[in-house]
């Protein structure tokens, strides 16, 4: 391992190239890494880097994302296979039928989408922004695509606005039950639920917390807890352990593996520095109707 993540260093200076991984990646990755964050921290990220070849250790709709935001910058992603279920759940003709149900609606769009998508949306969000995003919009009614979970979500916390949502989900936030963290909370009585809005409702509603994997880094640091029961990919505690060693994390289940985050290795990372693949690419007139939906978000 050694060897390799030495060889990986020397590459990355040698070709001017920088490395951004999310959250959800596996620790010698997040090690690895010039900046670890979640989409938004990423897409801010990707905006002011000096470097002209970008590794973007995800899912490819988030290498997608910085290849829109940089498109004079060469981008990479390890594993082109490592994509999305949740974005995969609508397609441009689906949103196209559900807009024309629901014209007087603002469509808000979840970043965990494919261009194609986001270039029919009005405005993008993340898990942490989107209820600041649905403020901004000023429409009534919200057509809030793909994740019913996360939609639900925010919709809670603006009665004046009426939601109509795609039955879109990610998988591996569906792993978590509330009888299975019942049963956590009886074993750490003084530990916090922290739970991503993607997880289910029921899992919402008995979170201490919900957040995003950037607020969980921010809530761990100033809660006065000393334990955290965590509903989110696996890959989250170990930067929630690194910035908080003097406190325990304890996975909402031992089951919440992203498979398609974890495509990326370090041999892969490597390999894609070595061979220059896989380089991501959108048609420019997607391009340019995509980055509007993200650059009105990023303007918030």
């Amino acid at each position: 391992m050694q060897d390799i993540t030495q060889q990986i260093r020397a590459l990355k200076e040698k070709k001017n190239a920088i490395i951004l991984a999310h959250n959800y990646q596996l620790p010698e990755i997040q090690d690895i890494a010039d900046y670890v964050g979640d989409s938004l921290e990423l897409a801010r990220i990707s905006q002011r880097i000096a470097q002209e070849i970008i590794l973007f250790c995800g899912v490819y709709f988030m290498a997608e994302i910085t290849k829109m935001l940089n498109p004079d910058k060469t981008v990479l992603i390890p594993d082109l296979h490592a994509g999305c279920p949740m974005a995969n759940m609508i397609s441009p003709q689906q949103l196209r039928t559900e807009k024309g149900t629901h014209p007087d609606a603002g469509v808000m769009c979840y970043v965990n989408s494919n261009a194609d998508v986001k270039a029919l949306s009005d405005i993008c969000c993340t898990s942490a922004n989107g209820i600041k995003v649905a403020q901004s919009l000023k429409q009534n009614e919200i057509l809030f695509i793909p994740d019913k979970y996360l939609g639900s979500y925010i919709a809670n916390q603006l009665a004046k606005k009426k939601f109509h949502f795609w039955p879109g989900y990610c998988p591996t936030h569906m792993v978590f039950s509330k009888e299975d963290l019942s049963k956590l909370k009886v074993k750490h009585p003084d530990a916090r639920i922290v739970a991503h809005p993607e997880c289910r409702l029921d899992v919402q509603e008995i979170a201490d917390k919900i957040c995003s994997t950037s607020q969980m880094i921010s809530y761990a640091q100033e809660s006065d807890a000393k334990e955290f029961i965590i509903c989110t990919e696996l890959g989250m505690l170990h930067r929630l352990k690194k910035e908080n060693p003097t406190k325990e994390f304890i996975p909402g289940s031992p089951s919440a593996i992203c498979p398609n985050m974890k495509l990326t290795t370090i041999e892969k990372i490597l390999w894609s520095l070595e061979r220059m693949e896989f380089k991501i690419e959108v048609e420019e007139k997607i391009r340019v109707q995509a980055l509007k939906s993200i650059e009105r978000m990023l303007s918030l």
